[in-house]
This record gives structure tokens, sequence and C-alpha cells, in this order.
């Protein structure tokens, strides 16, 4: 195909007048997304007229302004606005992002306009001046688009841009096809079996042969200042894009898990106490046992000796002390005086 001349077209000179990296890919600055405004809620859209083959799906809405003609009824998952304030409003809105897009300066210039096998980051991208002045991919190649969910890319073509038979469109790193934007100066052809994102903006008309699917982006068609353009569609998945929400990470402080007591202290460290046991007395021997049992039995006989001493003296001064009571007891009588009458006189 066409776009195969790259390695033809790219010399020395080429290489030197373009800013293009070829280590991990293309790398430039991601731009600004246009603005769709109201135009943002349609999966498809077109001027003239849309025409659909085939078991044709949409997710989002439709429109179609000043044309009046959808044929071939594709299921459409979102809301169809056919000659109404709505589709001329969206395709104000589309008219106003595409002239956004074309206008931007400085761009990247891809040699021959082919964007197979390569891998770009963010940025702002066009055809080289010379030449065809069209973008497209080669038939079976890859082009990757490697970013974070919050780049942008832009395309800029003067004339067409065409996905061949099994081309595919993909990402890496996050990036988001809500943020991936095709300014086409004529018309847009996704040709059979091709996997394609991002939001298309045609001047004129936008083709999907049989079984070409956007994953994720949208259709526009008739950007143009008097609303022309037609869209066909045959056997297509269509699904719009729609940016996620991206969260920034949350640090977080690591959280004491010391058990904590139920009055809000934390419990003291309980030591254990360790018993140490009473030395135990030896207990005595036979030999020790039976000399104190002989010396207790001596110590009794010399008491009981002793008090049969004292019993013994006790009863001699006992006897004694009678014998002297009775002789002075005889003593006594023998002294004795007549008792006294009671007339006061002896006799």
């Amino acid at each position: 195909m066409r776009f195969k001349r790259l390695a033809a077209l790219i010399g020395l000179s080429a290489i030197a007048s373009v800013t293009l990296i070829f280590v991990g890919g293309i790398g430039a600055a991601g731009p600004v997304a246009p603005g769709l405004g109201v135009a943002d809620s349609f999966a498809v859209l077109a001027g003239d007229t849309i025409t659909n083959t085939g078991p044709t799906t949409i997710t989002g809405d439709l429109g179609l302004h000043p044309g009046t003609a959808v044929t071939g009824a594709p299921v459409v998952f979102g809301t169809m606005n056919v000659t109404n304030q709505a589709a001329l409003d969206a395709k104000n809105a589309l008219r106003s992002a595409y002239l956004d897009a074309e206008g931007r300066p400085g761009p990247t210039l891809i040699p021959g306009g082919a964007l197979g096998g390569l891998t770009l980051g963010p940025g702002l991208y066009k055809h080289e001046t010379a030449g065809l002045q069209s973008l497209g991919i080669a038939s079976g190649e890859t082009l990757v688009l490697n970013g974070s969910a919050d780049d942008v890319w832009i395309f800029q073509t003067d004339s067409t841009l065409i996905a061949e038979t099994g081309t595919t469109v993909r990402f890496q790193g996050g990036a988001q096809a809500c943020n991936v934007f095709w300014q086409v100066g004529s018309a847009a052809t996704l040709r059979a079996g091709s996997t394609f994102v991002g939001t298309v903006m045609a001047h004129d008309d936008i083709t999907l042969e049989t079984g070409a699917t956007v994953l994720d982006g949208r259709l526009l068609a008739g950007a143009q200042a008097n609303g022309a353009g037609a869209l066909v569609l045959d056997t297509n998945t269509i699904t719009r894009s729609d940016c996620a929400t991206v969260v920034p990470p949350v640090e977080t402080t690591p959280v004491d898990t010391t058990p904590v007591s139920s009055t809000g202290t934390t419990p003291a460290t309980t030591t254990p106490v360790t018993s140490t046991p009473a030395p135990s007395t030896p207990a005595p021997s036979t030999a020790a046992t039976a000399a104190q049992v002989q010396a207790a039995k001596n110590a009794a006989a010399k008491r009981a000796a002793a008090k049969k001493v004292a019993a013994k003296k006790a009863a001699a001064k006992k006897n004694a002390t009678t014998s002297t009571s009775t002789a002075t007891s005889t003593a006594t009588k023998s002294n004795a005086k007549p008792p006294v009458k009671a007339a006061g006189f002896t006799g």
C-alpha cells in the first residue's frame, strides 16, 4: 500500500528537518484537548445522510442535520436526534472543535504520513508538507499511543485518513481514547476488520467497511461550513469514548497496632514471677534421734530422783515441826491459871 513507502521517503535531510525520536517511539508534549461542547454525547454525527448495512450497534447519541435520512436501522443505545435543535447545536460544536484542532501550530511531522509500527507519546502530529499530505496505517500494522490517562494526542491531515485492513490503534500506560482527536481535511476511511480509537472529525465523509470497529471514540462527519457530510456504516460497532476519572493515590499513615486496654491506656508489660522453693530441711539421722531419746530419759530420771529427795526432806521437816508443837502445848498446859469466875475472883 501507499503508506509502506515510508522507507523510500525518509532521507537524511528529512530526518534532520523533523523532531522525531525513534528510541521508544516519537515523543512530544501533549496539547490541550479541543472542546467538543454539546457534541460530546454523540457517538455518530453527519450532515447529509447516515446509511447502514447489516447489524450495526451504536452506543451513544446519533445526530443528523440538515439531512433527514437515517437508513438501515442501526441499533442505537442513546438518543436519535434527526433534524432537530440538538443535532444542529452538535454540528455547530463540531465545526468549532474542528477549526480549533486544524489551527494548532508546530506539529511533529510524520514522514510519509505513515503511522503503522510507531509508538507515539502525547503531542500534536501531522503528515509531511510534501507528498500525499495524508495520514494512514498500512495493512496489518499497529499504532501505539503511549501515555498517561490525562495525556492528549491531536493528529492533523490536510487530506485523508485511511486505516487499512486489519490495522489496530491501541494504548499503553493508561492513555484514554477520549483524549485522542483526528482532524481530517477531507474524508476518513476505516477498512474491513480495522480497530480504531479516538474522535474522528472529518471535513467531509466518513466510511466504515465491513466489520470495522471503533472501540472507543466518535465518528463526526460534515465539519465544513455548510454542514455537508455523509456517514456510511456496514456491520460495525461504535462505542462513544468517555474519560474515566483519574483518582490520585492517597498517602496513608501507618496505624499503631499496639493493643489498648479498656481504660484507654497501653497495658503494662507483665514480668512473670519465678517462685524459689524454700530450702528443704534434711531429716534427722536414726543415730541422732536415739541419742536424743536417751538424753531425755536420763533427764527425766534425774528429775524423778530430785523429787524423791525433796519429798523426804519435806517429810522430815514436817515431823520435826510436829514434835516441837506438842512440847510447847504441854508446857503451856502446866503453867495455866484457874479460870476467873464471873464475881471477879479466883476460886
